[in-house]
């Protein structure tokens, strides 16, 4: 096992609002951070340590995986000694929660760190990108820390329909779209409280959205940002994360020019390139993410460049990563995750798809078609990681 070890708390964004060490995080987020511990054996270095909700679940569950051909590259860690440790993301719950277990506290960020990596992480840092595309053709967004209800009105009044978003929240949550025909009193009560727990609250116009996609970086802690991949991914109506699509980047960069300009896409990211090394300095090493939507406005499509900073792993990164290790490039697919509502359901859907895609893999150790789990699934799962793959590049 090498030096690092990997670790997945979905509950980090809820964390790193409440910005406490002791958060406590909602009983089915700590059921999803048990049933889906097992993904950073496929983002890990190889021979890199995850830390799993079940050992021998897992030495079983990798057993199977190398029986049909495909070598996760993570390896299941029985101890935190001697490495350094990757989480989904650092807040103060997850430090507790490690030196309560032993883990030195020269391997965990200090105060003043886990401080400025809420800064960074907070939906105010979109407002400053967003200035910095001001003079950019095929751009649209516009995003305002409102810290009144009074700013508030004021802003909805001007832009009609309105996203409300907390400054900190998990994915999917803390936002309301409202209007001047929808405010009401409760509305009134959720933002006040927002104001007052977080200090603001945070305004955007509600666009014509024709497609989620992302940009996915490196930053590597010394003032170095790297470009680290396309993300083309769906939500639900209520703004949660579903699926990424399988692709390569050539291809998601192609489903793109249909809408906007390849030079548009090529200006954005190298313009986010330099807003990101100005803002991150050497404060954060890992991954992140930027959410951008195309939109439909004024007759034409256009970018919103900056809908959020994901200052953490996120789902993008993983489907990226499996797709350049373990994907033929000639196939394409989608990257799952699906939350079952009961005992039983997930189990009965992984043997139907198991049956009814028979993973296929190359000589070479790459999918070329089929289904494949990327975590357990046993009677009681809830959250399943889960690809399927066809041959060429699908829908």
């Amino acid at each position: 096992m090498n030096g690092w070890l990997y670790l997945f708390n979905p509950e980090h964004d809820m964390a790193l609002a409440n910005f406490t060490p002791y958060y406590r995080p909602p009983r089915e987020i700590i059921r999803m951070g048990q049933d889906l511990s097992y993904l950073p054996l496929w983002y890990a270095e190889k021979g890199s340590g995850v830390k799993v909700a079940d050992e021998c679940l897992s030495a079983s569950f990798l057993a199977e995986c190398i029986s049909m051909g495909v070598h996760p590259g993570g390896v299941t860690a029985t101890t935190w000694e001697g490495t350094s440790i990757s989480p989904w993301g650092w807040d103060p719950a997850l430090v507790n929660r490690l030196r309560s277990e032993g883990v030195p506290a020269e391997r965990c960020p200090d105060e003043a760190e886990l401080r400025r990596i809420r800064f960074l992480s907070g939906r105010q840092r979109c407002v400053e990108v967003l200035k910095q595309f001001g003079d950019m053709d095929g751009i649209c967004g516009k995003a305002v820390e409102c810290l009144t209800i009074d700013d508030v009105r004021n802003f909805m009044e001007d832009a009609g329909e309105t996203i409300l978003k907390s400054p900190w929240s998990g994915s999917g949550r803390g936002l309301l779209r409202i209007s001047p025909d929808s405010w009401s009193e409760n509305v009134e009560g959720w933002v006040a409280r927002i104001i007052r727990t977080q200090g603001g609250i945070m305004g955007e116009p509600l666009y014509q959205k024709v497609c989620d996609f992302a940009m996915e970086f490196y930053a590597d802690g010394i003032a170095g940002v790297s470009f680290a991949g396309y993300s083309l991914f769906e939500t639900d109506s209520h703004g949660n994360y579903k699926l990424n699509l399988l692709l390569p980047d050539s291809a998601i960069e192609k489903r793109l020019s249909e809408y906007v300009p390849w030079e548009t896409l090529h200006a954005v990211k190298g313009r986010l390139l330099s807003c990101l090394r100005a803002l991150l300095g050497g404060d954060y090493t890992g991954y992140l993410g930027v959410d951008m939507m195309i939109c439909h406005e004024a007759g034409k499509y256009v970018i919103h460049p900056c809908v959020e900073i994901n200052l953490r792993m996120n789902m993008g990164v993983v489907s990226r990563l499996f797709f350049d290790r373990y994907v033929a490039p000639s196939s394409s697919g989608k990257y799952v995750v699906e939350h079952f509502q009961a005992d039983g359901e997930a189990i009965e859907k992984h043997h139907r798809l198991m049956a009814e895609s028979p993973l296929s893999v190359s000589d070479e150790g790459r999918i070329l078609q089929g289904y494949l789990s990327l975590t357990p699934v046993v009677s009681e799962t809830r959250y399943q990681a889960y690809v399927e793959v066809e041959n060429g590049e699908g829908r």
